[in-house]
Protein backbone atom coordinates (compact mmCIF):
# COMPACT_ATOMS: atom_id res chain seq x y z
CA UNK A 1 0.00 0.00 0.00
CA UNK A 2 1.44 3.78 -1.18
CA UNK A 3 2.23 5.96 1.63
CA UNK A 4 -0.22 8.62 0.45
CA UNK A 5 -3.47 5.73 1.40
CA UNK A 6 -1.60 4.96 4.06
CA UNK A 7 -2.15 8.27 5.24
CA UNK A 8 -5.36 9.07 4.67
CA UNK A 9 -6.96 5.90 6.44
CA UNK A 10 -5.36 7.29 9.80
CA UNK A 11 -7.09 10.68 9.29
CA UNK A 12 -10.45 8.78 8.02
CA UNK A 13 -12.64 9.76 11.24
CA UNK A 14 -11.41 13.33 9.68
CA UNK A 15 -11.99 13.17 6.35
CA UNK A 16 -15.79 14.84 4.62
CA UNK A 17 -18.33 12.06 2.42
CA UNK A 18 -16.57 14.05 -0.60
CA UNK A 19 -13.21 13.81 0.42
CA UNK A 20 -13.99 9.69 1.13
CA UNK A 21 -15.58 9.81 -2.38
CA UNK A 22 -12.54 11.18 -3.73
CA UNK A 23 -10.28 8.62 -1.90
CA UNK A 24 -12.68 5.21 -2.85
CA UNK A 25 -12.38 6.80 -6.57
CA UNK A 26 -8.82 7.74 -6.97
CA UNK A 27 -8.00 3.36 -5.02
CA UNK A 28 -10.41 2.35 -7.71
CA UNK A 29 -8.04 3.72 -10.32
CA UNK A 30 -4.99 2.59 -9.26
CA UNK A 31 -6.38 -1.11 -8.72
CA UNK A 32 -8.12 -0.82 -11.97
CA UNK A 33 -4.39 0.06 -13.32
CA UNK A 34 -2.79 -2.39 -11.50
CA UNK A 35 -5.41 -5.37 -12.97
CA UNK A 36 -4.44 -3.60 -16.44
CA UNK A 37 -0.63 -4.49 -16.08
CA UNK A 38 -1.54 -7.93 -14.65
CA UNK A 39 -3.85 -8.80 -17.69
CA UNK A 40 -1.49 -6.95 -20.37
CA UNK A 41 1.53 -9.66 -19.46
CA UNK A 42 2.31 -12.49 -21.75
CA UNK A 43 2.50 -14.73 -19.08
CA UNK A 44 0.34 -15.84 -16.54
CA UNK A 45 0.12 -15.10 -12.72
CA UNK A 46 -2.18 -16.69 -10.08
CA UNK A 47 -2.32 -15.36 -6.51
CA UNK A 48 -3.39 -17.39 -3.39
CA UNK A 49 -4.18 -16.80 0.14
CA UNK A 50 -2.59 -18.53 2.79
CA UNK A 51 -5.47 -20.93 2.78
CA UNK A 52 -4.41 -22.08 -0.86
CA UNK A 53 -7.52 -20.47 -2.29
CA UNK A 54 -7.48 -18.77 -5.66
CA UNK A 55 -8.02 -14.61 -5.27
CA UNK A 56 -6.45 -13.38 -8.44
CA UNK A 57 -6.04 -14.59 -11.92
CA UNK A 58 -4.97 -12.76 -14.98
CA UNK A 59 -5.48 -13.19 -18.18
CA UNK A 60 -2.81 -15.53 -19.71
CA UNK A 61 -3.41 -17.37 -16.64
CA UNK A 62 -6.89 -18.27 -17.66
CA UNK A 63 -5.66 -19.09 -21.52
CA UNK A 64 -2.83 -20.59 -20.44
CA UNK A 65 -4.52 -23.51 -17.99
CA UNK A 66 -8.51 -24.55 -18.08
CA UNK A 67 -9.91 -23.82 -15.36
CA UNK A 68 -13.66 -23.74 -13.47
CA UNK A 69 -15.13 -20.10 -13.27
CA UNK A 70 -15.32 -20.02 -9.56
CA UNK A 71 -15.26 -16.93 -6.57
CA UNK A 72 -12.29 -16.05 -5.32
CA UNK A 73 -11.60 -17.56 -2.06
CA UNK A 74 -14.20 -19.86 -1.84
CA UNK A 75 -12.02 -23.55 -2.75
CA UNK A 76 -8.46 -24.20 -3.04
CA UNK A 77 -6.77 -23.65 -6.27
CA UNK A 78 -6.66 -27.20 -7.29
CA UNK A 79 -10.05 -27.38 -7.09
CA UNK A 80 -10.58 -24.86 -9.85
CA UNK A 81 -8.19 -26.56 -12.39
CA UNK A 82 -9.41 -29.09 -14.89
CA UNK A 83 -5.76 -29.96 -16.36
CA UNK A 84 -4.87 -33.52 -14.06
CA UNK A 85 -1.43 -33.27 -14.21
CA UNK A 86 -1.17 -29.17 -13.52
CA UNK A 87 -3.74 -30.01 -10.21
CA UNK A 88 -1.65 -32.76 -8.93
CA UNK A 89 1.65 -30.28 -9.11
CA UNK A 90 -0.52 -27.43 -7.70
CA UNK A 91 -1.78 -29.75 -4.81
CA UNK A 92 1.10 -31.18 -4.16
CA UNK A 93 3.00 -28.15 -4.51
CA UNK A 94 1.28 -25.85 -2.35
CA UNK A 95 0.06 -28.62 0.54
CA UNK A 96 3.66 -29.01 0.69
CA UNK A 97 5.00 -25.66 0.73
CA UNK A 98 8.00 -26.02 -1.58
CA UNK A 99 9.29 -23.38 -3.56
CA UNK A 100 9.39 -24.60 -7.60
CA UNK A 101 11.29 -22.90 -10.10
CA UNK A 102 10.35 -23.58 -13.79
CA UNK A 103 8.77 -26.88 -13.42
CA UNK A 104 8.05 -28.15 -16.78
CA UNK A 105 4.13 -29.91 -17.57
CA UNK A 106 2.76 -31.02 -20.96
CA UNK A 107 -1.02 -29.60 -21.26
CA UNK A 108 -3.63 -29.62 -23.58
CA UNK A 109 -6.00 -26.41 -24.36
CA UNK A 110 -8.62 -26.19 -27.17
CA UNK A 111 -7.22 -29.06 -28.79
CA UNK A 112 -3.93 -27.66 -28.99
CA UNK A 113 -0.90 -29.09 -26.85
CA UNK A 114 1.20 -26.89 -25.13
CA UNK A 115 4.38 -26.93 -23.00
CA UNK A 116 4.20 -24.77 -19.53
CA UNK A 117 6.72 -23.56 -17.06
CA UNK A 118 5.63 -23.07 -13.92
CA UNK A 119 6.49 -21.66 -10.66
CA UNK A 120 5.62 -21.34 -7.26
CA UNK A 121 6.76 -18.87 -4.91
CA UNK A 122 5.39 -17.73 -1.39
CA UNK A 123 4.10 -14.10 -0.73
CA UNK A 124 5.90 -12.68 2.07
CA UNK A 125 4.39 -9.88 3.86
CA UNK A 126 5.94 -8.60 7.21
CA UNK A 127 8.05 -11.88 7.91
CA UNK A 128 5.24 -13.95 7.21
CA UNK A 129 3.81 -16.23 4.80
CA UNK A 130 0.60 -14.88 3.87
CA UNK A 131 -0.12 -16.89 0.16
CA UNK A 132 1.81 -18.23 -2.56
CA UNK A 133 2.52 -16.40 -6.25
CA UNK A 134 2.45 -18.70 -9.34
CA UNK A 135 4.22 -17.82 -12.44
CA UNK A 136 3.22 -19.52 -15.98
CA UNK A 137 5.00 -19.17 -18.80
CA UNK A 138 4.27 -21.00 -22.04
CA UNK A 139 7.52 -22.22 -23.54
CA UNK A 140 5.87 -24.33 -26.35
CA UNK A 141 7.62 -22.10 -28.95
CA UNK A 142 10.70 -21.49 -27.37
CA UNK A 143 11.80 -24.81 -26.95
CA UNK A 144 10.79 -25.81 -30.89
CA UNK A 145 13.09 -22.74 -31.30
CA UNK A 146 15.73 -24.53 -29.38
CA UNK A 147 15.05 -27.71 -31.29
CA UNK A 148 15.54 -25.85 -34.64
CA UNK A 149 18.39 -24.32 -33.26
CA UNK A 150 19.77 -27.86 -32.30
CA UNK A 151 18.83 -29.42 -35.57
CA UNK A 152 20.86 -26.85 -37.64
CA UNK A 153 24.00 -27.17 -35.48
CA UNK A 154 23.86 -30.66 -36.15
CA UNK A 155 23.75 -30.31 -39.44
CA UNK A 156 26.55 -27.88 -39.65
CA UNK A 157 28.68 -30.25 -37.44
CA UNK A 158 28.22 -32.66 -40.33
CA UNK A 159 29.91 -30.28 -43.20
CA UNK A 160 32.72 -30.19 -41.55
CA UNK A 161 33.08 -33.97 -41.57
CA UNK A 162 31.35 -34.64 -44.74
CA UNK A 163 33.96 -34.11 -47.49
CA UNK A 164 36.74 -36.32 -46.01
CA UNK A 165 34.86 -38.82 -45.12
CA UNK A 166 32.56 -39.31 -47.42
CA UNK A 167 35.04 -39.34 -50.42
CA UNK A 168 37.23 -42.13 -48.31
CA UNK A 169 34.71 -44.39 -48.04
CA UNK A 170 32.92 -43.46 -51.77
CA UNK A 171 36.69 -43.92 -53.39
CA UNK A 172 37.28 -47.87 -52.04
CA UNK A 173 33.65 -48.50 -52.31
CA UNK A 174 33.95 -47.99 -56.19
CA UNK A 175 37.04 -49.84 -56.91
CA UNK A 176 35.19 -52.75 -55.15
CA UNK A 177 32.63 -52.61 -57.04
CA UNK A 178 34.25 -52.85 -60.21
CA UNK A 179 36.47 -55.86 -59.13
CA UNK A 180 33.28 -57.45 -58.37
CA UNK A 181 32.38 -57.22 -61.79
CA UNK A 182 35.41 -58.42 -63.25
CA UNK A 183 35.32 -61.78 -60.73
CA UNK A 184 31.62 -62.14 -61.79
CA UNK A 185 32.59 -61.66 -65.49
CA UNK A 186 35.49 -64.02 -65.56
CA UNK A 187 33.09 -66.92 -63.07
CA UNK A 188 30.75 -66.48 -66.08
CA UNK A 189 33.58 -66.88 -68.67
CA UNK A 190 34.70 -69.71 -66.37
CA UNK A 191 31.39 -71.31 -65.61
CA UNK A 192 30.68 -71.66 -69.42
CA UNK A 193 33.82 -73.27 -70.34
CA UNK A 194 33.49 -76.12 -67.79
CA UNK A 195 30.55 -78.35 -66.77
CA UNK A 196 28.20 -77.32 -63.65
CA UNK A 197 30.45 -76.47 -60.96
CA UNK A 198 28.79 -76.49 -57.15
CA UNK A 199 31.31 -74.18 -56.21
CA UNK A 200 31.27 -71.61 -58.77
CA UNK A 201 27.22 -71.39 -58.09
CA UNK A 202 28.13 -70.87 -54.57
CA UNK A 203 30.80 -68.06 -55.24
CA UNK A 204 28.56 -66.73 -57.34
CA UNK A 205 25.77 -66.11 -54.59
CA UNK A 206 28.41 -64.94 -52.26
CA UNK A 207 29.31 -61.90 -55.33
CA UNK A 208 26.17 -61.32 -55.55
CA UNK A 209 25.62 -60.84 -52.13
CA UNK A 210 29.19 -58.44 -51.70
CA UNK A 211 27.62 -56.54 -54.61
CA UNK A 212 24.21 -55.75 -52.77
CA UNK A 213 26.25 -54.33 -49.69
CA UNK A 214 28.20 -52.21 -51.89
CA UNK A 215 25.06 -50.99 -53.24
CA UNK A 216 23.56 -50.44 -49.86
CA UNK A 217 27.00 -48.78 -48.51
CA UNK A 218 26.94 -46.37 -51.79
CA UNK A 219 23.19 -45.36 -50.75
CA UNK A 220 24.06 -44.32 -47.28
CA UNK A 221 27.48 -42.04 -48.69
CA UNK A 222 25.06 -40.64 -51.35
CA UNK A 223 22.30 -39.56 -48.69
CA UNK A 224 25.25 -38.47 -46.35
CA UNK A 225 26.63 -35.99 -49.21
CA UNK A 226 23.19 -34.51 -50.19
CA UNK A 227 22.48 -33.93 -46.00
CA UNK A 228 25.36 -32.01 -45.98
CA UNK A 229 26.41 -30.11 -49.31
CA UNK A 230 24.72 -26.62 -49.96
CA UNK A 231 21.85 -27.78 -52.22
CA UNK A 232 21.27 -25.75 -55.79
CA UNK A 233 17.58 -24.95 -56.26
CA UNK A 234 15.95 -23.85 -59.07
CA UNK A 235 13.05 -22.38 -57.72
CA UNK A 236 10.16 -21.51 -60.11
CA UNK A 237 6.60 -20.54 -59.15
CA UNK A 238 4.00 -24.08 -58.98
CA UNK A 239 1.20 -24.99 -57.67
CA UNK A 240 1.54 -27.14 -54.35
CA UNK A 241 -2.22 -28.74 -54.70
CA UNK A 242 -0.90 -30.20 -58.13
CA UNK A 243 2.48 -31.75 -56.83
CA UNK A 244 0.83 -33.63 -54.30
CA UNK A 245 -2.01 -35.02 -56.51
CA UNK A 246 0.30 -36.19 -58.58
CA UNK A 247 2.69 -37.40 -55.78
CA UNK A 248 -0.47 -39.38 -54.45
CA UNK A 249 -1.73 -41.01 -57.35
CA UNK A 250 2.54 -42.36 -58.05
CA UNK A 251 1.91 -43.85 -54.23
CA UNK A 252 -1.72 -44.71 -54.28
CA UNK A 253 -1.12 -48.46 -55.81
CA UNK A 254 1.50 -48.91 -53.11
CA UNK A 255 -0.60 -47.45 -50.33
CA UNK A 256 -3.29 -49.97 -51.17
CA UNK A 257 -1.03 -52.94 -50.90
CA UNK A 258 -0.47 -51.91 -47.46
CA UNK A 259 -4.22 -51.07 -46.80
CA UNK A 260 -3.79 -47.80 -46.22
CA UNK A 261 -6.43 -45.12 -47.17
CA UNK A 262 -5.21 -41.69 -48.69
CA UNK A 263 -7.38 -38.84 -48.03
CA UNK A 264 -6.58 -35.18 -49.67
CA UNK A 265 -8.10 -32.40 -48.24
CA UNK A 266 -6.33 -29.39 -50.52
CA UNK A 267 -7.99 -25.99 -49.99
CA UNK A 268 -8.62 -24.25 -53.53
CA UNK A 269 -7.40 -21.58 -55.03
CA UNK A 270 -4.28 -21.26 -53.35
CA UNK A 271 -1.65 -18.96 -54.23
CA UNK A 272 1.57 -20.11 -56.31
CA UNK A 273 4.55 -20.48 -54.34
CA UNK A 274 8.49 -20.68 -55.27
CA UNK A 275 10.01 -23.58 -55.06
CA UNK A 276 11.71 -26.82 -56.66
CA UNK A 277 9.42 -29.68 -57.07
CA UNK A 278 11.74 -32.14 -57.61
CA UNK A 279 13.61 -32.36 -53.78
CA UNK A 280 10.05 -30.75 -52.62
CA UNK A 281 8.37 -34.08 -53.64
CA UNK A 282 11.13 -36.04 -52.59
CA UNK A 283 11.02 -34.42 -49.01
CA UNK A 284 7.03 -35.19 -49.31
CA UNK A 285 7.52 -38.89 -50.59
CA UNK A 286 9.90 -39.59 -47.25
CA UNK A 287 7.12 -38.35 -44.82
CA UNK A 288 4.59 -40.73 -46.73
CA UNK A 289 7.14 -43.87 -47.16
CA UNK A 290 7.49 -42.52 -42.98
CA UNK A 291 3.37 -42.69 -42.61
CA UNK A 292 3.56 -46.23 -44.63
CA UNK A 293 5.84 -47.52 -42.52
CA UNK A 294 4.33 -46.86 -39.03
CA UNK A 295 0.85 -47.75 -40.61
CA UNK A 296 2.01 -51.66 -40.80
CA UNK A 297 -1.64 -52.95 -40.19
CA UNK A 298 -3.15 -50.03 -42.61
CA UNK A 299 -4.66 -46.79 -41.51
CA UNK A 300 -5.39 -43.32 -42.83
CA UNK A 301 -2.78 -41.04 -44.17
CA UNK A 302 -4.23 -37.40 -44.17
CA UNK A 303 -2.68 -34.96 -46.42
CA UNK A 304 -3.87 -31.37 -46.54
CA UNK A 305 -3.46 -27.86 -47.43
CA UNK A 306 -4.16 -24.80 -45.68
CA UNK A 307 -3.99 -20.66 -46.39
CA UNK A 308 -2.55 -19.03 -42.95
CA UNK A 309 -1.91 -15.77 -43.75
CA UNK A 310 1.01 -15.05 -45.59
CA UNK A 311 2.02 -18.97 -45.68
CA UNK A 312 0.98 -22.10 -46.87
CA UNK A 313 0.89 -25.02 -44.11
CA UNK A 314 0.91 -28.89 -45.49
CA UNK A 315 -0.29 -31.28 -43.04
CA UNK A 316 0.90 -35.15 -43.35
CA UNK A 317 -0.87 -37.17 -40.62
CA UNK A 318 -1.09 -40.98 -40.03
CA UNK A 319 -2.27 -42.91 -37.83
CA UNK A 320 0.17 -45.38 -36.99
CA UNK A 321 1.91 -46.10 -34.19
CA UNK A 322 2.83 -42.54 -33.43
CA UNK A 323 6.65 -41.47 -32.13
CA UNK A 324 7.18 -41.11 -28.02
CA UNK A 325 7.82 -37.95 -26.50
CA UNK A 326 11.57 -38.66 -25.98
CA UNK A 327 12.34 -39.36 -29.36
CA UNK A 328 9.92 -36.40 -30.77
CA UNK A 329 13.18 -33.97 -29.37
CA UNK A 330 14.89 -36.13 -31.63
CA UNK A 331 13.27 -36.72 -34.69
CA UNK A 332 15.18 -34.89 -37.48
CA UNK A 333 18.67 -35.40 -35.82
CA UNK A 334 21.03 -37.31 -38.27
CA UNK A 335 21.52 -40.91 -38.21
CA UNK A 336 18.87 -41.08 -35.69
CA UNK A 337 16.12 -43.62 -36.44
CA UNK A 338 13.78 -46.08 -34.11
CA UNK A 339 13.31 -48.89 -37.21
CA UNK A 340 16.04 -51.37 -37.28
CA UNK A 341 16.82 -50.46 -41.27
CA UNK A 342 17.49 -46.94 -43.02
CA UNK A 343 20.09 -44.64 -42.85
CA UNK A 344 18.57 -42.46 -40.11
CA UNK A 345 18.70 -39.44 -43.26
CA UNK A 346 15.49 -39.40 -44.25
CA UNK A 347 13.92 -36.66 -41.86
CA UNK A 348 17.21 -34.83 -41.88
CA UNK A 349 16.93 -34.58 -45.41
CA UNK A 350 13.33 -33.03 -45.09
CA UNK A 351 14.38 -30.95 -42.79
CA UNK A 352 17.00 -29.81 -45.15
CA UNK A 353 14.59 -29.75 -47.94
CA UNK A 354 11.99 -27.25 -46.08
CA UNK A 355 14.93 -24.96 -44.37
CA UNK A 356 16.22 -24.74 -48.27
CA UNK A 357 12.80 -23.29 -49.11
CA UNK A 358 12.35 -20.59 -46.64
CA UNK A 359 10.16 -22.97 -44.15
CA UNK A 360 9.71 -24.88 -41.60
CA UNK A 361 8.90 -28.38 -39.91
CA UNK A 362 7.19 -29.62 -36.83
CA UNK A 363 5.78 -32.62 -35.47
CA UNK A 364 3.22 -33.72 -32.90
CA UNK A 365 2.57 -37.51 -32.16
CA UNK A 366 0.96 -39.45 -29.47
CA UNK A 367 2.07 -42.94 -29.15
CA UNK A 368 -0.52 -45.73 -31.04
CA UNK A 369 -2.59 -42.60 -32.05
CA UNK A 370 -0.27 -41.60 -34.97
CA UNK A 371 1.55 -38.64 -36.06
CA UNK A 372 1.19 -35.38 -37.50
CA UNK A 373 3.84 -33.47 -40.07
CA UNK A 374 3.27 -29.65 -40.63
CA UNK A 375 5.15 -27.78 -42.88
CA UNK A 376 5.00 -24.11 -43.45
CA UNK A 377 6.21 -22.20 -46.74
CA UNK A 378 6.06 -18.63 -47.44
CA UNK A 379 3.58 -17.26 -49.91
CA UNK A 380 5.77 -14.91 -52.18
CA UNK A 381 5.81 -11.20 -51.70
CA UNK A 382 4.42 -10.35 -54.87
CA UNK A 383 1.73 -12.24 -54.09
CA UNK A 384 1.21 -10.55 -50.53
CA UNK A 385 1.17 -7.03 -52.03
CA UNK A 386 -1.66 -8.26 -54.68
CA UNK A 387 -3.98 -9.55 -52.42
CA UNK A 388 -3.61 -6.62 -49.96
CA UNK A 389 -4.35 -4.30 -53.15
CA UNK A 390 -7.22 -6.16 -54.22
CA UNK A 391 -9.09 -6.50 -50.61
CA UNK A 392 -8.28 -2.76 -50.15
CA UNK A 393 -7.30 -0.35 -52.35
CA UNK A 394 -6.53 2.76 -50.27
CA UNK A 395 -4.40 0.52 -47.85
CA UNK A 396 -2.55 -1.29 -49.82
CA UNK A 397 -1.43 2.37 -51.43
CA UNK A 398 -1.09 3.68 -47.23
CA UNK A 399 -4.38 6.10 -47.81
CA UNK A 400 -5.81 8.23 -50.85
CA UNK A 401 -3.51 9.25 -53.69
Amino acid sequence: MSEFYKRAIKKLDKLTAEQCRELLVSAAEEIERYETVLDSLPDGILVCDENHCLIMANKAAQRLIPMNHIEAGNIPLWSAVLEERVLDFFKETLLSGDRVLEREIDVETQGQNRLLSISVFPLVRSHRITGSLIYIENITEKRSREARLRRAENLASLTTLAAGVAHEIKNPLGSISIHLQLMQKALSKNQEAKAEDSFGGLFSKYINVLNEEVERLNHIVVDFLFAVRPMSLELREADINVLIAELVEFVRPEMEQSHIRVFLELEENLPLILMDERYMKQALLNLIKNAQAAMSGGGLLTIATIREENEIRISVCDTGVGISEENLKKIFEPYFTTRETGSGLGLTLVFKIIREHQGEISVDSRERVGASFDITLPVPQKEQRLLAYNGDSEKAWGGER
